[in-house]
C-alpha cells in the first residue's frame, strides 16, 4: 500500500485562508500579520501547551467581533487557487492506487471544500473544527471591549517589532481575554498544527496499518515541521515543498517549483525502492539543476547548512504564494 499525506495550504492551495478571512474587514491584514508573527514567537520560545498554527485560535475572537460567518470561509474556498499541477498530480496518484491524505491547520469549512475539489475523501482529511456561527451567538458587546483596545493599538502603532508584539499580545491573550467569555474561545478552537499534525498522522497510520516509515508527507511551514521530522526520523520520506526556514531543515528532501506535479518521479521512485531509490533520483536531479522556476530538487537528510536551497525555496514560494509567502 502506498500512502501519502499533504499539508493543504502551500502544497495544494496557494492562499492562506485565515489571512484572506481577516482581510475581509478593514485593518485585518495587518492584524493577522501581527498575530501570525506572535504565533511564530510563541512556538520558538516553546510555550507550554502551544502549537504552531494556534494562530487560528488567536484570530477567532476578531472573526466573531467583525461578524465573519462560516459562509465567508466556504466562499473563499470556492474561489481559492490550487497550486500548479495539484489536481493533475492527485489524479495520477489515484489512478496508480495511492491512498491520499490531507492534514491541514485550516478551518474545516475551507479544508474540506478544497479536499473535495481534489477528490480527497473527507474521511482522509484532518483539519480544525470551527463552529463559528454557534460561537458568535453566545457572545455580547461587553465581551469585545479588550478586543477593541488591542485592535486599535496594533493598527495605530508606527513600529511593530517582536518585543512590542510579545509584550502587547502576552497581556491581551493571557491576562485580559481570560477575564471575558472570549477566553473560553481559545480553548474551544484547537488548530491541527505542530504535534497535533503528528497525532493525526499517527491515527491515519494506525487505521491503515502502515508505520510512519512507509509514509510520505509533504509540508512547507512552521505548522508542519514536527510532522516532517517525525516521518524523516522514522525512515519515511518527508518532503519540503516551497518551504520556509521553519520547515526545510526538518525534511528528507526538498522541491522548489511552481508545479507540484514535478514530484511524480520521486513518488514513482519511492514505490520502486523506497528511500534509497529516491535519494539516488533526487541527487541526480539536484546535480542537473532546476529549470527556471521548476524542478529544483535537494537531498536534505544529513545536511546541516540549508542556506543555499532555502534561498531558492523562498524565491519560488514568493512566486507561488504571493502575500502568504511571508507568513510563518
Amino acid at each position: 500500500m502506498s500512502v501519502i499525506c499533504f499539508d493543504l495550504e502551500g502544497p495544494l492551495a496557494t492562499q492562506d485562508n485565515a489571512f484572506e478571512l481577516m482581510k475581509l474587514f478593514p485593518g485585518g491584514g495587518k492584524l493577522f500579520e501581527t498575530i501570525s508573527r506572535y504565533d511564530d514567537l510563541l512556538t520558538l520560545e516553546g510555550k507550554a501547551g502551544y502549537e504552531p498554527g494556534d494562530t487560528l485560535a488567536l484570530i477567532a475572537p476578531f472573526l466573531v467581533y467583525h461578524k465573519i460567518k462560516e459562509t465567508d470561509i466556504s466562499a473563499l474556498a470556492r474561489k481559492a487557487t490550487l497550486t500548479g499541477g495539484a489536481m493533475l498530480l492527485l489524479s495520477r496518484l489515484s489512478l496508480r492506487g495511492w491512498n491520499v491524505f490531507c492534514i491541514s491547520t485550516s478551518y474545516e469549512q475551507y479544508a474540506l471544500h478544497i479536499a473535495h475539489r481534489l477528490d480527497i475523501f473527507s474521511q482522509n482529511v484532518a483539519c480544525t473544527s470551527f463552529p463559528l456561527d454557534k460561537i458568535s451567538r453566545t457572545l455580547n458587546k461587553e465581551d469585545f471591549r479588550p478586543l477593541e483596545t488591542i485592535e486599535k493599538n496594533i493598527l495605530s502603532a508606527l513600529l511593530v517589532d517582536d518585543d512590542w508584539i510579545k509584550k502587547q499580545l502576552d497581556r491581551f491573550y493571557w491576562k485580559e481575554l481570560p477575564k471575558t467569555s472570549l477566553g473560553s474561545l481559545l480553548e474551544q478552537v484547537r488548530p491541527v498544527g505542530g504535534q497535533r499534525k503528528v497525532e493525526a498522522l499517527e491515527r491515519f497510520a494506525q487505521a491503515k496499518g502502515q508505520p510512519l516509515s512507509n509514509w510520505i508527507v509533504v509540508g512547507d511551514s512552521i505548522t508542519d515541521f514536527k510532522m516532517l521530522e517525525a516521518v524523516d526520523q522514522a525512515g519515511g520520506l518527508a518532503i519540503a515543498f516551497n518551504a520556509n526556514e521553519y520547515a526545510l531543515p526538518h525534511a528528507t528532501m526538498g522541491l522548489a517549483s511552481t508545479h507540484i506535479y514535478d514530484l511524480l518521479p520521486v513518488l514513482d521512485a519511492w514505490k520502486k525502492g523506497k528511500r534509497s531509490a529516491v535519494e539516488k533520483l533526487v541527487k541526480g536531479k539536484e546535480k542537473a539543476g532546476g529549470k527556471g522556476d521548476r524542478e529544483h530538487f535537494h537531498w536534505l537528510a544529513g545536511i546541516e547548512d540549508v542556506a543555499a536551497p532555502l534561498e531558492i525555496h523562498k524565491r519560488i514560494r514568493r512566486v507561488v504564494r504571493e502575500e502568504a509567502a511571508a507568513l510563518g
